[in-house]
């Protein structure tokens, strides 16, 4: 091998770099792992050869040339050695590095895009528990799409790896993937016919703040009310001591069953300190071992969590998607996130709500960050279940902003937006951004979901009328002296109002022109 001496000390990557995977067309991709201390690593991809050498933790880096979408199944292979003068070495080289000790050789390797998918339940919500799965899961046979999920982890150190490999869409990998991130990645790749990663590690049930490095929540004020209720929670939280109690209540509760009781079994307790709501843990466990890998951008659906906290989420989220930018080190990739669905009963008259709190600060989020965009889907959910089987609307509406802002596709993408407001004697008229060919009532002539209010603050139900493409009046008779109108606000409004453009309809987002003291503030 002449100038070669190779080494046998284990070489090795994260789980996120390896066969089948998905690498990021028209970037400088990070190709990263571990070897000897101060090693040479060489690397070759694409007809192209790279090397780098391990600092004195044997920590290494390279970055891949920029290169065009391929459908063509490539082969990787990385090697370790102790000479800088591999560029002397060309006659079948591929194969001596091939052929060495230890040597990783990654194969059906494609390059298209690559999405991030992550956020609670909503996200993590399968294929097969969403609409028309059974149709779903038979036409599932996508070769050029690849998936690979991160296991749920929640801790304070950051992880470097994680169990996982890299498939191909087909009926069984599909199955429990991401529906929202499966129907997404599906249809951008049927529109754009380019391979397709998707990465999922979302996690059910987890709070925003889980999702932040700590440090950056021990200094942000707002964050305070729940760092303070977690600094408590640590200082006193004895999981030994409840798991303890749980296993004395079982015995009892097998001993009563063995006699004829018919009551339910104890419910074993999850560790607080290891679960998803534990400020910096999901940031650690399941997003730091991908850092770094090449993404174009991220979908995000998350937030039910976080309603009792509504108020603070305009500044806790904007300072999640700042710290993953910053951390990936990849400039202000796109972030697009749904809004709240409609969830819980209706109201029978205007009143107070988190959820509707919480879908403002969504709202207002799009004003703090670059790169964004919010899908509206205040028409989908499901009163009963806060896990709303259409997920395939939800994708939709995501794709839309990732086509039109990403892709330079000519397409209706942005929900209408409050403007702003004119009093006019008894009416109030709202003037909105963003209403395309024109605002459009569904399932009836006039708009639904109005609210109105004079000087006490007592909002009732008002009636509605389009004036314009872009303006509705409203009104309610009890109601003379108008100052303020909210629409859609409630955990499940009755609302009916969209853009409609064709064949495509986009519900309007809801709104409030006023700034009373809301309800979520200060928690």
């Amino acid at each position: 091998m002449g100038t070669f001496s190779f080494l046998h000390a284990k070489l090795s990557t994260p789980s996120i770099i390896g066969s089948n995977m998905v690498l990021q067309r028209g970037q400088s991709c990070p190709i990263w792992g571990w070897a000897s201390p101060n090693a040479y690593i060489n690397l070759i991809f694409a007809g192209k050869t790279y090397q780098t050498k391990a600092n004195q933790q044997g920590d290494w880096r390279i970055k891949l040339d920029p290169l065009e979408a391929s459908f063509k199944q490539q082969t990787m292979i990385i090697a370790e050695g102790r000479s800088n003068g591999f560029s002397r070495v060309r006659k079948n080289f591929s194969t001596q590095l091939k052929n060495q000790p230890g040597a990783l050789i990654y194969e059906n390797i494609l390059v298209g895009e690559v999405w991030l998918c992550s956020g609670q339940s909503n996200m993590q919500w399968g294929v097969s528990s969403s609409d028309d799965s059974d149709l779903e899961t038979l036409s599932a046979n996508y070769p050029n799409i690849r998936l690979i999920s991160v296991p749920q982890v929640g801790t304070q150190v950051p992880q470097k790896d994680f169990e996982g490999s890299w498939e191909a869409v087909n009926k069984q990998s599909s199955a429990s993937f991401s529906a929202v991130g499966y129907y997404f990645g599906r249809r951008l790749h049927q529109i754009l016919q380019v391979p397709v990663g998707l990465i999922d590690n979302s996690w059910g049930g987890s709070a925003c703040e889980a999702w932040i490095p700590k440090d950056r929540l021990m200094i942000h004020p707002i964050a305070q009310p729940y760092m303070m209720e977690w600094r408590e929670k640590e200082r006193n939280y004895d999981f030994d001591a409840l798991t303890k109690s749980y296993f004395e209540k079982l015995a009892k509760w097998k001993a009563e069953k063995a006699n004829g009781s018919t009551s339910r079994p104890p419910r074993a307790p999850r560790n607080l300190m290891t679960g998803q709501h534990r400020p910096g843990n999901l940031f650690n466990g399941v997003l730091h071992p991908i850092i770094g890998y090449g993404i174009k951008g991220a979908i995000w659906y998350q937030g039910e969590s976080n309603a009792g906290r509504a108020f603070a989420y305009r500044e806790i989220f904007p300072l999640m998607v700042q710290s993953w930018r910053q951390a990936w080190g990849q400039g202000d990739f796109s972030f697009y996130w749904t809004q709240l669905a409609d969830f819980r009963p209706e109201s029978i008259v205007p009143n107070d709500s988190s959820w509707a709190e919480l879908r403002e600060s969504q709202t207002i989020c799009l004003r703090k960050l670059n790169h964004t965009g919010e899908a509206v889907i205040i028409d989908t959910g499901e009163g009963r279940d806060i896990h709303p089987r259409n997920k395939q609307t939800v994708a939709n509406r995501l794709l839309r902003h990732a086509l039109a802002k990403d892709y330079g596709q000519k397409i209706p993408y942005e929900s209408p937006k409050y403007k702003s407001m004119e009093i006019k004697g008894s009416k109030i008229i709202i003037n909105f951004n963003h209403a395309g060919a024109g605002l459009y009532c569904f399932d009836s002539k006039a708009p639904t979901g109005f609210a109105i209010c004079g000087e006490d603050q007592k909002f009732a139900w008002a009636s509605a009328k389009l004036i314009g493409k872009d303006r509705v009046e409203v009104w309610a008779d009890s109601i003379t002296a108008p100052i303020a109108v909210r629409y859609a606000w409630a955990d499940n409004p009755v609302c009916n109002l969209y853009l409609r453009d064709g064949g495509v309809t986009l519900p309007v987002t809801p709104f409030r022109t006023d700034s009373f003291p809301l309800t979520t503030m200060g928690k």
